[in-house]
């Protein structure tokens, strides 16, 4: 079993960054891509980057490309997301999910492991 856990998420005002985290534990030996999903209030999950497994390739959501960073941290099997220049239509709670391919995926469905989610609020 792996667990996932989010964290960095918080209020921040228009424009502003932060930077969530997600740190993997348990059987994480055969973790490969990881990444990141949101889900606002009333709308459905949505894809927003990943990562493949040594960071090579990195794919994103149209509505936060040029705006986001995925990156990773091998040795502590820690997924990061810098997002810059935030909007209030990012607010959301945003989830990192892992998977047992090696390029990553958009489609929630093919990650095997998630985690529980960490709240972003954007005000206007």
């Amino acid at each position: 079993q792996v667990q996932l856990a989010e964290s960095g998420g918080r209020l921040v005002q228009a424009g502003g960054s932060l930077r969530l985290s997600c740190a993997a534990s348990g059987r994480t030996f055969n973790i490969y891509a990881m990444g990141w999903f949101r889900q606002a209030p009333g709308k459905e999950r949505e894809f927003v980057a990943t990562i493949s497994w040594g960071g090579g390739r990195t794919y994103y959501a149209n509505s936060v490309k040029g705006r986001f960073t995925v990156s990773r941290d091998d040795a502590k099997i820690t997924v990061y997301l810098q997002m810059n220049s935030l909007k209030p239509e990012d607010t959301a709670v945003y989830s990192c999910a892992a998977t047992t391919s090696y390029t990553g995926s958009s489609y929630y469905n093919e990650y095997n492991y998630w985690g529980q989610g960490t709240q972003v609020t954007v005000s206007s």
